[in-house]
């Protein structure tokens, strides 16, 4: 902090629970806190809870508004009843969870931001693109084209809002070896774009297991905070929980940390305005008699965190068949469109 700065918050008329007022035509940068100041000063945080909320990577006001009492009162070991409260004043001091109207709610939507996938009929499947602040899952067997897309989004995240990119860096969370940086040179190549400069803006991690996984998600809210990251994939976003729970013995525990790290997911498409592609394994049901028997995997929990949900399967002639099985606002429907070494087209 400055000179000027510290002097103006020294200055300032102290108010309820120590918090400085706005003097009338203070400039709004000067007194509204921002970052690891924001926590620290926040009712009911003392120097050691502050300290364990800031390593834990809790180190805006957002990503504490949106966390359960549960979880804090773990993390700094204090009761539920006071982490609630924490968690109260800092979506007090963010602007979260009160009650909006319809119309204001419309306003937000506008700043929402749309990925192209590269194919047309795709982008009018999921109403202009994939969205931010959602996840969109794509579930199909091997060899649909799921990773596909994913690749073709890393590249496509990194073009200007003009052509349909978000002008951003990509984090690609890999747990079945499937990123091929000379893959994503290649469909960069096709699109005119410098193979070194697009492969530069991807980070890719990969996990070896269900909990490394899920720590992941923890690093790339570190990640975005000193790169623009606007695009989150995780390829595939069941494999190792389907490996590591086995039995229905398992079941309930396997679905239990899936849901957290759903909703941790989605945690970061609404913490940082991103769009979240997951991909998903099916299985084969055996009571199917009619129809297609594939069905992915995650049961309901899945099914109800993900915003949109594609089913892809393979066509003739190289052709791919996606379907929209589930959305908030837009009707079921199929598209067809193509994947080959220029990546993703109709």
């Amino acid at each position: 902090m400055g000179k000027s700065q510290a002097a103006a918050v020294e200055e300032a008329p102290i108010g309820k629970n120590g918090a400085s007022k706005k003097r009338v035509g203070e400039p709004e940068a000067e007194t509204k806190l921002k970052g690891e100041e924001a926590i620290r000063e926040l009712p009911g945080v003392g120097p050691a809870t502050g300290d364990k909320l800031i390593e834990a990577g809790y180190d805006e006001l957002m990503t504490v508004a949106v966390a359960s009492p549960s979880e804090i009162a773990e993390l700094c070991e204090i009761g539920e009843a006071v982490a609630a409260k924490i968690i109260a004043e800092a979506r007090k001091i963010a602007d979260v969870g009160g009650f909006r109207t319809g119309s204001n709610l419309l306003d937000l939507r506008k700043t929402i931001q749309r990925l192209t996938t590269s194919s047309k009929a795709l982008d009018e499947l999921l109403g202009g693109g994939l969205e931010s602040q959602s996840i969109t899952e794509a579930a199909a067997e091997f060899g649909s084209g799921k990773t596909q897309i994913g690749l073709q989004l890393c590249v496509n995240a990194t073009l200007p809002p003009e052509k349909g990119g978000l002008g951003c860096e990509v984090v690609f969370i890999d747990s079945e070896n499937t990123f091929r940086p000379e893959r994503v040179a290649q469909i960069a190549q096709a699109a005119g774009l410098d193979p070194k400069e697009t492969l530069d803006k991807i980070h890719v991690a990969r996990a070896f297991n269900s909990a490394h996984q899920i720590m992941l998600v923890e690093k790339a809210h570190e990640l975005a905070k000193e790169h623009p990251i606007k695009l989150l994939i995780v390829d595939s976003l069941t494999s190792h929980f389907r490996a590591e729970y086995v039995g229905r013995g398992t079941l309930a525990n396997r679905q239990s940390k899936l849901n957290t790290h759903m909703h941790e997911l989605l945690e970061f498409a609404t913490v940082h305005n991103a769009i979240v592609y997951v991909t998903n394994q099916v299985h084969a049901r055996p009571d199917a008699f009619f129809g297609d028997p594939n069905k992915p995997i995650g049961g309901h929990i899945v099914g109800h965190a993900s915003t949109y949900r594609l089913y892809l399967r393979k066509g003739k002639a190289g052709k791919r068949v996606a379907r929209l099985i589930d959305s908030p606002n837009l009707p079921e429907g199929e598209c067809v469109f193509a994947v080959d070494e220029k990546g993703v087209h109709d």
